[in-house]
């Protein structure tokens, strides 16, 4: 795990090349501190800049950027490739240095070449691979996005880094905002693939690469090609037709060999535990093939309605983990707000970025390497809306549209605290945490006019962003692209596979895939997502909706794995997400912060954002008639943003 950045089609000579390259890879000190490496060719105008952070081979002949055995290559590499030994095993007899995966992968692409080397990789990664012989430059991303990679052209080259805080080491960077970025940024509280909040700047698309050659022409740059796309896997795999104990079988094999590539290291290693069923899961998996107790670490809350830090604790203690945990205060909350922006480099409005940033700091202390069950929910149907979204779609349909906007009118009249006492009368079976808030969340969407549309409006966080965007429009993003196809080619799938898919190549890859990288490599923390092996996305799309949804339960199959080492009464329990209590927060402990960045005067100064809406919901929130927590976080994250880059 490290940090990559340089650049091509530079004019200049090798000093100034080198320079600009070590301060760009400098920047990135916190993905790699352990050393720094660098390759120019001034002649060529290209520079490969890396920060090593040391897992595997912790000897110099691991270190980057790293020539091939032919000298034709080099390459910059940040992830890991786990199946890297058997991709030695199946290339010619050679003498290896080391016994580094970026050595393999030079090997792999010496004999087989980029293209058909991407492909038998298993792992995550961001590649820049220098071809000396046809000079050109190649980047390329792992399949579901899991390490970043931003490019573009500036000041007459192109610039590429792990993050966008590199792109500053040129001196030619003039970054101007893209307010159409801006736009979809407080519609979705992440800045959507393929756009960057900067104009002329790209994030490079999962599973994808793109080659550049010095007859590139300036502000032009191809497409990037895909090798790997989901919504082929999603269409294209035949059905498994599996009986029920076949299938957890086959989970449970796969799962077990997954966790087990991801378990190498040269360095300690632990696991990120929530106690909810996709990191318990990996958890067991890891404890059931290690000889002694791994390591686990946990975030908790003092408010009863945030924390599952009690139930890791439960879940470690039976697998007998050497657990560690951290009860989070409004304090904490409040240190770390102000290194977001640097954090993300990016407007990012997940609120859980405060708490993954601290159990990563937690982990690092113990650690170098952690796991963590992210993607589960998303290939196994765990997300909620997956499940009562698609039975509020049927039930809604039937009515009219205009009942149904005469419904909504007469929800959002009544404010949410109001509408939790009342559901505190409702049958046990029917009581739902922050009901107020789950109506007025079902007020915006019950009048769409198709199940698509439903889902859209569920998932943004603001549905006429535009309106306080000063000179933002939306522009058109790969994951609805994606989506648009995925549904045209697979017909009348059921609504929650859609949803799923929806999730998958975009809140997954543009939310959460940003949030643990960025939060982990702030701590110097390595991140693996052992559920986002591809050989595990593909399995999962071969299988039926009921072998993941069944009798109003999410992710069935993967439960019935998690059941074979932790008792079910350990895991049975509503579903929570990983979040804060921001709500409370921004009405108490925050509340003098988010005051100053929400100035109308402020705002008005700035130029960016339209006051009056923004006002409103404040005003809303601190009387407590409406909880915009979430929406009003976005607004903030976006002021704090611009405070430190604009």
């Amino acid at each position: 795990m490290c940090g990559i950045a340089g650049l091509f089609r530079f004019t200049g000579d090798t000093e100034q090349l080198s320079r600009i390259v070590t301060e760009m890879t400098d920047s990135l000190v916190h993905r790699g501190p352990d050393a720094n490496g660098i390759w120019v060719d001034a002649k060529r105008g290209v520079g490969l800049g890396h920060r090593r952070l040391s897992i595997l081979d912790l000897s110099p002949t691991g270190a980057q950027p790293m020539h091939s055995s032919s000298q034709r290559f080099v390459l910059a590499f940040n992830g890991e490739i786990y199946n890297h030994q058997d991709l030695r095993a199946a290339l010619p007899k050679q003498f290896w240095r080391g016994h580094s995966d970026t050595e393999t992968i030079l090997a792999a692409i010496d004999c087989w070449g980029i293209k058909a080397t991407l492909p038998r990789l298993v792992g995550m990664f961001a590649i820049a691979l220098w071809d000396r012989e046809r000079h050109e430059l190649t980047l390329a991303r792992d399949r579901c996005g899991e390490k970043p990679l931003y490019y573009g052209w500036h000041s007459g080259c192109v610039l590429f880094a792990s993050e966008l805080k590199a792109f500053g080491a040129h001196s030619g960077w003039r970054p101007e905002l893209d307010r159409n970025a801006l736009a979809l940024y407080l519609r979705f509280g992440y800045v959507p693939m393929p756009h960057c909040i900067w104009r002329d700047v790209c994030k490079l698309l999962p599973g994808s690469y793109l080659t550049l050659s010095t007859e590139c022409e300036t502000n032009n740059l191809p497409a990037p090609t895909l090798y790997w796309r989901a919504g082929e896997i999603a269409t294209k795999l035949p059905r498994n037709d599996l009986d029920d104990l076949e299938a957890v079988n086959q989970l449970d094999t796969l799962l077990r060999r997954v966790v087990a590539g991801q378990m190498i290291a040269d360095v300690p290693l632990g696991a990120f535990l929530s106690g909810g069923v996709d990191s318990s899961v990996i958890v067991a998996l890891m404890q059931a093939q290690s000889a002694s107790s791994i390591q686990t670490f946990s975030i908790g809350f003092s408010e009863a309605d945030y924390n599952e830090a009690v139930y890791a604790k439960v879940v470690a203690q039976h697998l007998g983990t050497s657990h560690t945990e951290l009860y989070l205060t409004p304090s904490d909350a409040l240190a770390v707000i102000p290194k977001l922006p640097d954090i993300f480099d990016e407007p990012f409005g997940d609120s859980s970025q405060i708490p993954t940033y601290l159990v990563a700091s937690i982990a690092r202390r113990h650690v170098k390497s952690c796991l963590s069950g992210d993607g589960g929910d998303e290939l196994f149907g765990g997300y909620n809306r997956y499940v009562w979204g698609r039975s509020i779609w049927h039930r809604m349909e039937i009515l009219p549209r205009g009942f149904r906007q005469l419904v909504a009118r007469v929800i959002k009249g009544v404010s949410p605290q109001i509408l939790d006492l009342l559901g505190q009368h409702l049958p046990k079976s029917l009581q739902q945490p922050a009901l107020g808030d789950r109506l007025h969340k079902l007020a915006e969407v019950i009048d769409a006019v198709s199940s698509d549309e439903f889902y859209q409006r569920l998932i943004y966080q603001h549905r006429d962003e535009e309106s306080i965007v000063i000179g933002g429009n939306e522009s058109p993003i790969w994951a609805e692209a994606e989506i648009t196809r995925f549904v045209a080619t697979a017909g009348g799938t059921d609504f929650s596979e859609r949803m799923m898919f929806h999730d998958l190549v975009g809140y997954l890859s543009d939310d959460i895939l940003t949030k643990v990288d960025r939060a982990g490599m702030a701590a110097s923390l390595e991140t693996r997502i052992p559920m986002l092996d591809h050989r595990l996305v593909e399995f999962a799309w071969s299988l039926p909706l009921h072998m993941k949804i069944r009798h109003g339960n999410g992710k069935w199959l993967l439960r019935q794995v998690l059941y074979r080492y932790v008792p079910r009464e350990l895991i049975e329990r509503p579903k929570q997400g990983f979040g804060i209590p921001l709500d409370g927060w921004l009405r108490g402990p925050l509340r003098d912060w988010a005051e100053s960045l929400l100035d109308e005067s402020r705002l008005r100064r700035e130029g960016y954002l339209k006051p009056e809406l923004i006002r409103q919901r404040w005003n809303e929130h601190l009387s407590g008639r409406r909880n915009w927590q979430h929406w009003l976080w976005n607004v903030l994250m976006f002021q704090a943003w611009q405070e430190r880059w604009v």
